[in-house]
Order: C-alpha cells, then sequence, then structure tokens
C-alpha cells in the first residue's frame, strides 16, 4: 500500500481541511497498534483512525463500531491525561517525510501548552509519538538504552526525526533536475531507486503518466499537485492495494474513504479466514474424534466375529459330553453343519459341561456387545456424515454471513461451547440465500438447520433441488403450482453446485417437487430422502454472475 510521503503530503491536507478547529472528545485503543479519537469538528463527530501496525498503517476517517478494550493500555491512558478535550490547531507533513503531526492546543486547570501527536507512517517502523517543546511523554512503541538503539524513544528524551532517505528531496527542484538528467533504462525503477519519498506505484504511475517535455518539471508537478482520484484495487474481490492518483479500481471521494474501504474489507477477510479456520478446526476434530470411535467400534465387532463358531462349538460339545472327560486339552468331533471333523480348544482344569459352558457364556457376551455395536455404528456413521455436511457449507462460505449460519448451529448441536455473557437482546435471524429470475424467487439453506426449515416452510408443489453424491444446501424453487423455465431451474442447480463439496465445473444434481422429499424420524438436521426425482448439471458459474437479492 502506499503509505509515501507523496500519499501522505494529500493525506495531511485533507486532514487539516476537516479537522482544524476540531476538539478531541474522546480516545480509545481498539487494538494494540491502534488509536480511535473522536473529534468534533463543529459541525459533527468524527472518528480518526491513527494505526501504526506494519500491515495497516495510515491516518483516515472510519465508521466501524469495534469493542474497546475493558481496560485502557497504558499509551490511550497516557493520551486522555494530555490531550482529551485539545483543540486541534491544524495538520501537516515536515518537508517532504512519511510523517503526519497534528498540532494540538492542550487545556488543564493549571496550563494551557502546545503539543504534537507525531504519527511516524513507516511500515513496521511506524510509531505513534506525542511531544511538548521537542521532549517525548510518551509513545506506543519505545526503545531501551541498549547503546545498539540509533534512535530513543522513550519519555524524557528530545525527539529526533527518522534518519532521511539517502535519496533526492522532490521539493528542491535544482537537486531534481540534476539527478533526471541521468535517468536511464526503466524510469519507474529509477525514479524509485533515486527519488525520496516514493513508494513502486507512485513513481509507476508518474513514469506512465509522461508523454514528454520536461520530465524533472513533470516529475514535480505530479508529486505536489493537489489533484486527487483515490481508489481502491481489487483483485477477484480482494483489495490489494489503495492510490491517491489512479486510473483503475474503485473510485472514492476522499483519501480518508479509499483508505478506510480498504483497510476494512481487509481486516474483513482476515476476520472471515480467521472465523472459517477457527470452525473447520473444530468440526475435523469432531470428526477425527468420531472416525476414531467407529474405528474402535469395527474393531469390537470384528473381534466378535466368532460368536456364532462359539455357540456351534458349545453346541457339539454339549452333544457329546458322553465321549469327553476332565483334563482333555482339546477333541476332534464330527459337525453336522460341515460334515467334517471339528478340532475345538478346551480347559483341561474344566468338565466337558463347564466347557461347552464356557463357549456358550463367550457366544452370549459376544452377541450383546454386537447387538450394542451395530446401532452405534449406524449413530457414528450418521455424525460423521453430519461433520461432513457442516465441513462442506464451511468450506463453500462466500460470506460472513455464511460462516455464522454455520456457527451458530454448531452452538446449537454443542459442537462448540456457547461463550457466558451478560443478557443481550437476541441475534437477528440469518435469512436464506434469495435469487430471482422471470419473477421466480430461488431459496437456499445457508447451514442444516436452514435446509430443514426451509423445506417446513415450503409448499408440496415447489421445487427441490440437491446435489447428487456430494454434501450440498438444499435449494427450493418457489414456483406456485407453474412449470419452471429451463434457467431458472439452471440457476437452482447452479447454487447447489456452488454450495457443495463438489469441485468441478459441472455435478449432478437431483430435483423433484416437495412433496416427494421426506425427513425420517430422529434424523440429523439436513438428513432426508427423497423419490420421483430427475437429475440436471448444475453450473456454479451461472450463480457467480447473479449475485443473491
Amino acid at each position: 500500500m502506499p503509505q509515501d510521503a507523496f500519499t501522505l503530503r494529500l493525506v495531511a491536507k485533507e486532514l487539516d481541511l476537516a479537522l482544524s478547529g476540531g476538539k478531541i472528545n474522546r480516545i480509545v485503543q481498539p487494538a494494540k497498534e491502534e488509536l480511535s479519537l473522536l473529534i468534533y469538528t463543529g459541525k459533527r463527530s468524527v472518528k480518526l483512525i491513527l494505526n501504526a501496525n506494519a500491515s495497516a498503517c495510515g491516518a483516515y476517517f472510519c465508521e466501524d463500531d469495534r469493542p474497546n478494550p475493558l481496560t485502557a493500555p497504558a499509551f490511550c491512558m497516557l493520551l486522555r491525561k494530555y490531550i482529551q478535550g485539545a483543540d486541534i490547531l491544524g495538520v501537516d507533513t515536515p518537508g517532504f517525510e512519511r510523517i503526519l503531526r497534528f498540532r494540538l492546543l492542550c487545556h488543564s486547570e493549571f496550563q494551557t501548552a502546545e503539543r504534537l501527536l507525531i504519527a511516524e507512517i513507516m511500515g513496521k517502523y511506524s510509531n505513534l509519538i506525542l511531544t511538548e517543546n521537542g521532549v517525548i511523554l510518551g509513545a506506543l512503541k519505545t526503545t531501551s538504552l541498549d547503546g545498539n538503539v540509533r534512535r530513543m524513544i522513550f519519555a524524557g528524551v528530545k525527539y529526533t526525526p527518522p534518519a532521511a532517505q539517502d535519496k533526492v528531496d522532490p521539493s528542491d527542484p535544482a537537486a531534481l533536475k540534476h539527478l533526471l538528467q541521468g535517468c536511464t533504462g526503466d524510469a519507474a525503477e529509477f525514479l524509485f531507486a533515486h527519488v525520496r519519498g516514493l513508494a513502486p506505484v507512485t513513481a509507476q504511475a508518474i513514469a506512465e503518466g509522461y508523454t514528454g517535455g520536461d520530465f524533472a518539471q513533470y516529475v514535480h508537478d505530479f508529486i505536489f499537485s493537489d489533484e486527487i482520484s483515490p481508489r481502491v484495487i481489487e483483485r477477484d474481490g480482494v483489495p490489494v492495494d489503495f492510490v491517491a492518483r489512479g486510473r483503475t479500481g474503485t473510485p472514492y471521494p476522499t483519501l480518508s474513504e479509499a483508505q478506510s474501504a480498504f483497510y476494512g474489507k481487509k481486516r474483513a477477510a482476515k476476520e472471515f479466514d480467521a472465523l472459517k479456520r477457527s470452525l473447520l478446526s473444530a468440526l475435523r476434530s469432531a470428526e477425527k474424534k468420531q472416525q476414531k470411535q467407529l474405528q474402535q467400534n469395527l474393531e469390537k465387532q470384528l473381534s466378535c466375529r466368532d460368536a456364532e463358531q462359539n455357540r456351534m462349538r458349545g453346541e457339539l460339545l454339549t452333544a457329546n459330553l458322553y465321549a469327553l472327560s476332565r483334563g482333555m486339552k482339546s477333541c476332534e468331533l464330527d459337525n453336522w453343519y460341515t460334515g467334517k471333523a471339528e478340532k475345538i480348544e478346551l480347559d483341561a482344569r474344566l468338565s466337558p459341561a463347564e466347557n461347552a459352558q464356557a463357549y456358550y457364556k463367550k457366544y452370549r457376551k459376544q452377541k450383546r456387545t454386537v447387538e450394542i455395536l451395530l446401532p452405534r455404528e449406524r449413530e457414528l456413521r450418521d455424525e460423521i456424515l453430519y461433520l461432513e455436511s457442516l465441513i462442506a457449507f464451511t468450506e463453500s462460505a462466500l460470506e460472513e454471513t455464511d460462516l455464522k449460519s454455520v456457527r451458530e448451529e454448531m452452538l446449537a448441536s454443542g459442537l462448540l461451547e456457547r461463550p457466558k455473557e451478560k443478557k443481550k437482546s437476541a441475534a437477528p435471524e440469518i435469512p436464506f440465500r434469495t435469487y430471482e429470475r422471470k419473477g421466480i424467487r430461488v431459496y437456499a439453506g445457508r447451514n442444516n438447520l436452514q435446509n430443514d426449515a426451509l423445506l417446513r416452510q415450503s409448499a408440496p408443489d415447489d421445487i427441490w433441488l440437491h446435489a447428487q453424491r456430494y454434501h450440498s444446501c438444499h435449494v427450493v424453487i418457489k414456483a406456485g403450482g407453474k412449470e419452471v423455465p429451463e434457467d431458472v431451474l439452471a440457476l437452482a442447480a447452479g447454487v447447489c453446485a456452488l454450495y457443495s463439496d463438489a469441485h468441478g465445473e459441472k455435478i449432478p444434481v437431483d430435483f423433484c417437487a416437495v412433496k416427494h422429499v421426506k425427513k425420517p424420524p430422529h434424523a440429523k438436521a439436513g438428513f432426508v430422502i427423497y423419490s420421483n426425482f430427475k437429475t440436471v448439471l448444475g453450473d456454479p458459474a451461472i450463480v457467480r454472475t447473479a449475485a443473491p437479492d
């Protein structure tokens, strides 16, 4: 992201125009390296974000209502002490540097003082520092007294700005002209390597806009022009950059709005990925546990595979008690089931009758064990199928609402522990995914609970769809008894294909009237059986161009 001196100079002008004469009413620190200042400008209250995180550094207005920590960090408390209630005199940048200075007139019962809140926007070296008369009062990131530290940053020492880059200052026309006389090769690379305060994307924009004439004058005019055309650049719906003066991307009226949108989308994408990973981790852990229990169940069943043989041995011994005696270790008896001789192991310490009873006892125990294990095996297999369906919903989620619906189902089913919270209003109900084509509505569930609800709320003549042999959302076409056009059916099948665990361009999707779909008693959420169905190929590409209502 181009938080270079070129961009920050324009940011400073924008902030100065908006904040001069304003008053700082509230200071909070929602994140470790982020400050939020509530400022009354005289017309309205605005929230200014000052971020010193390496991947999100910047200064911009924001309307996000993010939760604040219960206990304010030390730097936040220091700012509340020194600058809460302060009047903002102005915002500027010292020279052509990646630094914003907020000039503040601070009032207290005993004095009035002018202080500077300095935002050094320098990637991983970003920092927020409060000074008075050139002396540091406090900083977000402080240094130690280690002799290897080049720049001391802690309370009580004199503030020294970061060392300037060993490059030409573009505000010096003569030096810039002398430098660019030797410009050879790729102009963008040359500008980035030799001109101070330019990010690669800014240098590229300068080089691409040059059409001839005095190159040094053009570079100077480009850098110090107040013209802006803020844009956020995205790839596949993911924000990758923002620029102060661009030609491509989503346009925004102000630099602040562009930054707010960029960082907001970036943070939302990060939170989406984190939530997705945590849900998948919990689901796969639960699935692994069920798979382990199923394996143990099958192993126990395998150990009972000779139950009928033990019963048969008991019968053979009982029928031949007259021919056996105590102390025998084995015997061979005619097996009337197979017509062959059967060798039977005996316990020499037991009588023939006791040996027969021992085989019967082992048979009865194995039989009881199998009677318990078989229903449990079915339960485990159903549970694994249910978990696989939740994994499919999670992996196919395209927005935060999808993940929230899965999380709610996991909380309801006990797969996640519901956090203990104070009483609050119930969370808003998450709606079905909804599509419309030719006046016909198509609904899709976001999780298994919604799939069941969708089925309950559908009319018998509505059309129900589900991916064949895959986990997928349930889709219902509300046709009102009318014949469903082919393109509407194709859209509904595409929704099934998109929100399934199938990985292919087109997959088979079964469809039938809702009256042919039944939910067995005591079945897991989302599980149904259906009949009288037909099959169509579902193409996810159809849905990607038809966003939900």
